[in-house]
């Protein structure tokens, strides 16, 4: 019995030693800046469906993507590889679906913020948007 408990034991804190030396592999978390703004993204900020525009805000500013006519994904531009080095901000590619950091090569698409190429271990950090059919709401 006593044989039993101390593998039980050791079976539970396995995953714990493995995951505490992984602190290597741990990104930079992107500061909190506070969001909240709007745009009226049918008049002067026309944004056509599957077209992005930037815009100031969050911590390295702001891509607005305009999946379809109702719906919108706002990503922050900082990447999330290391957020506070000074030249980690994506840009969109010409492609305009694409998003790429020029400091470590990392590429993201816009439908949904995912890495698909480079360093970054995680996709870009997504702000809510609400849209009522006249003005996108972007908020954290």
């Amino acid at each position: 019995m006593r044989k039993t408990a101390s593998a039980f034991l050791i079976l539970l804190l396995l995953p714990i030693f493995f995951t505490a030396c992984d602190k290597e592999n741990e990104g930079t978390e992107i500061p909190y800046v506070y969001v909240n703004f709007t745009i009226y993204p049918n008049t002067l900020d026309f944004i056509p469906d599957g077209g992005w525009e930037y815009f100031t805000g969050g911590y390295k500013g702001v891509i607005i993507y305009r999946l379809m006519h109702e719906e919108f994904l706002a990503f922050e531009r900082a990447c999330p590889f290391d957020p506070l080095e000074a030249d980690g901000r994506v840009e969109v590619e010409t492609s305009g679906i694409i998003a790429k950091c020029p400091s470590c090569g990392s590429r993201f698409i816009l439908t949904d913020g995912s890495p698909i190429e480079g360093p970054a271990p995680v996709g870009l950090k997504q702000y809510r948007t609400r849209y009522d059919g006249y003005s996108l709401i972007v908020s954290n």
